[in-house]
């Protein structure tokens, strides 16, 4: 496809197959079709064959369109260095009558007839397949007006006046309506092929470009995998590298400090810290041990890893992250769908307005020469390339600059949206908080050390499965070291754990088991108990020997990034709402902590949705940011639902965007990448619907030498493809690092893991 009229006709085509609804993008050269079940996918390579152009079915390899673009490139730059060699001396001797020495007519023939024959011979080619298929598109534009003004510069020369020796004339910017037989065109004739070349390769290149980071995804994941087998003689595990596609659900594999993540999956064995930016963008690497998800094309940069695989293939966070990406180029815009109508009739009624021109010019009683070139000059100038590219040349740079700062866009509709958008939701666990409970504060009896407290209850706890109890068990092995075992350990149902540790009777928890073990809190413990609560925070007490040695508050923290976010939210106009299904205390804590002040708190799973649809009643365009299951409905009924990506798998397929990392900031720079894409095309589009309604009537005027309209026709396309590219430096306001060499530096950098306890514990000291 050459253009957004073969474009139309290949949708065409293809929807007038029964039950087939297809929708074709010019710029990234695919067709995304929805057809009936069991319908047999050469159906549709024939019918795209039966309009003259070729098809294939997508191939698994990511760089499938890599092979497609260099040969077109390489034919392209070929050409266009000819073109430009021989048409720059044809041109200069037509513009400067100095320079025309005797016979300078029959130099420009001999160097313009290679640029008209062979430079221009794609044009050539696409307008005669085309026209066997009974269609019209740019190209036979393009090629009737490189012929014509060859041909007519063919009859002037050995049948008019402009082959004497001696003959010489000047470049004029409009149609002189004196011309006669002796005016050549030959240097609208090469000049042209030279900008529609010049054009068209950078036109391929640029969206080379715009798919680059798409490409770079797709080739971020492990080429081979150190897979645990099991000896059959000895009964040991051995590590046995293979192809990471034949990895399967269930298997163990080794990563070593330095390498990549094969697949998603979870830690079995080790502690390190993995550097997610090459997908997240997040710039400080993640602690994660035991128990802990991975993602798969992220980089190990601390300890030895053992992992579980839980997802291969297809289905990995790195190949649904392409597919959206993909899904979202693909698509288009109402003002696009527009503009593809009018593309598809655009080339007939333009060679018709041509027609009309030739003929009113000669109605006036101009020479056939002025008549001419006027009609050229409409048939050049009047290419629809700019309407057709004005859309998703944008929407692949945005949706490439958006996946590598882990910002997927689901397609044009969610660009709408993003523009009216008023009021934000944000749910509070695991968007604006953490998810995850943490230990936040420690408050010692007197003469108790603190170390031996934290190994205590840490020892206790790591029995437990409890949120509560993983929370201090993690914050105490991080703190002491290994924790010792427990004996005659014991679970009190909603109260805590008691056992015995390194000779003590140690009870961690509150209420009844607590009351019957130690007499009541009294000064600071008590005090810090009733602070704990007042906040929110679950409150712990450790016990041992008959009495109470220290107060413990944790809590689900809120991300170090939330109060900037819910900042730039408010100076992007947008008010921020908490929803949460915790209780009023709770939820206003964390809205005072962040800066929120409207809080719907204590809202079942099911109420979510239904405070959306309030808000949309009261006239506001809402935007809802979640992560959990329970969003799902909410994150559906929003007028623009963001997922944090490291949530659940429902509450990303029912939104509009999605955040590969957790950073609420990621909402802000979402939402200005949308807006930022939507305004890039509204200019694109502006661009090129008054360049045309320009343009034509100029041309028709005489008031455009048909060089210099094809000169303009170049322009139009340059101006909407370079307007795009600049989309590709939109930065990112929470610091999230593009896909680059500086995200692969990860492989040499380590990183201590940071524990924030030390200071809690001098604090409380």
């Amino acid at each position: 496809m050459t253009c957004a009229s073969c474009a139309a006709r290949v949708e065409k085509g293809l929807n007038r197959l029964e039950g087939v609804e297809a929708s074709v993008n010019f710029a990234t050269e695919r067709a995304h079709v929805s057809a009936p079940a069991g319908m047999d996918p050469q159906l549709l390579i024939a019918e795209v064959e039966k309009t003259g152009y070729t098809a294939s079915l997508p191939l698994p390899a990511p760089d499938e369109h890599a092979h497609h673009a260099e040969p077109e490139l390489t034919s392209l730059w070929r050409r266009l260095v000819l073109a430009v060699a021989l048409s720059v001396p044809v041109i200069l001797l037509s513009m400067i009558p100095a320079l025309q020495f005797p016979g300078w007519q029959w130099v420009s023939l001999v160097l313009a007839t290679p640029v008209v024959l062979w430079a221009a011979l794609p044009f050539h080619q696409a307008a005669w397949r085309n026209l066997r298929h009974g269609a019209v598109t740019m190209d036979t534009l393009i090629s009737i007006g490189v012929l014509a003004a060859y041909a007519w510069s063919l009859y002037a020369l050995f049948f008019g006046e402009a082959g004497a020796i001696g003959m010489s004339h000047a470049f004029t910017w409009t149609i002189a309506p004196a011309d006669a037989s002796a005016n050549l065109y030959l240097e609208v004739a090469s000049g042209v092929t030279m900008f529609v070349l010049a054009g068209r390769w950078f036109e391929v290149r640029s969206k080379r470009r715009a798919g680059a980071a798409l490409r770079a995804l797709l080739h971020l994941g492990a080429k081979d995998v150190a897979v645990l087998r099991r000896d059959l003689l000895t009964g040991t595990r051995q590590e046995v590298r293979m192809p990471v596609d034949r990895l399967r659900i269930g298997d163990e594999f080794v990563v070593r400090p330095g390498e990549t993540i094969a697949t998603d999956g979870v830690v079995v064995s080790g502690t390190s810290a993995v550097d997610r930016s090459i997908l997240t963008g997040e710039s400080v690497p993640v602690e994660v041990a035991a128990g802990d998800a991975v993602i798969g094309a992220t980089v190990n940069v601390g300890g030895r890893l053992v992992v579980r695989a839980t997802r291969v293939g297809r289905d990995t966070q790195l190949s649904r992250i392409a597919r959206l990406v993909e899904e979202a180029q693909s698509g288009k815009a109402a003002a696009q769908r527009l503009a593809d109508r009018i593309s598809a009739v655009f080339v007939p009624v333009v060679i018709g307005l041509s027609l009309v021109t030739l003929v009113a010019w000669l109605l006036l009683g101009f020479s056939p020469a002025a008549a001419f070139g006027a009609a050229v000059a409409v048939l050049i100038v009047a290419c629809p390339c700019a309407l057709g590219l004005a859309t998703p040349i944008a929407l692949l740079v945005g949706t490439g600059r958006g996946a590598q700062l882990g910002i997927l866009i689901r397609g044009p509709k969610v660009l709408e949206s993003t523009r009216t958008v008023d009021t934000v939701v944000l749910d509070k666990t695991g968007t604006v908080t953490t998810g995850r409970m943490s230990l936040v504060d420690v408050v010692l009896a007197p003469g108790v050390d603190p170390a031996q407290l934290l190994r205590l209850a840490g020892a206790l706890e790591h029995a437990s499965e409890h949120p509560i109890a993983r929370a201090i068990a993690r914050a105490a092995a991080a703190e002491v070291g290994s924790l010792p075992e427990p004996t005659a350990f014991q679970s009190l149902p909603g109260s805590g754990v008691s056992g015995m540790v390194e000779g003590h009777a140690v009870i961690v928890g509150r209420g009844e088991a607590v009351a019957a073990a130690a007499p009541p809190l009294e000064g600071a413990l008590a005090d810090a108990a009733a602070r704990f609560e007042a906040r929110g925070q679950s409150t712990v007490v450790v016990v041992w020997d008959g009495a109470a040695r220290g107060v413990l508050a944790v809590a689900d923290q809120v991300k170090p990034t939330s109060a900037e976010a819910v900042d730039r939210l408010r100076a992007q106009g947008l008010e921020p709402i908490l929803l949460t299904g915790d209780n009023e205390t709770i939820a206003r804590r964390i809205a005072a902590e962040v800066g929120i002040e409207r809080v719907a708190a204590a809202v079942l799973p099911m109420q979510k949705g239904e405070l959306v649809r309030t808000l949309q009643a009261d006239g506001r365009v809402v935007a809802m940011v979640g992560d959990g299951v329970n969003d799902a409905a909410a994150l559906a009924e929003a007028d623009l639902g963001i997922a944090m990506g490291s949530g659940a798998d429902a509450a990303i397929e029912a939104s509009d965007l999605t955040l590969v990392g957790g950073d609420l900031r990621g909402v802000v720079d979402a939402i200005l990448l949308s807006r930022a894409t939507l305004r890039t095309i509204k200019v694109n589009l502006f661009w090129a619907f008054a360049y045309n309604v320009a343009a034509i009537p100029l041309a028709a005027l005489g008031l455009l030498n048909p060089m210099i309209a094809g000169a303009a026709m170049a322009f139009s396309s340059t101006f909407v493809v370079g307007n795009s590219l600049r989309l590709r430096r939109f930065r990112s306001l929470s610091g999230a690092q593009s896909l680059s060499t500086e995200a692969h530096a990860a492989h040499d950098r380590s990183h201590a893991p940071a524990h924030p306890l030390p200071a809690v514990l001098e604090e409380s000291r």
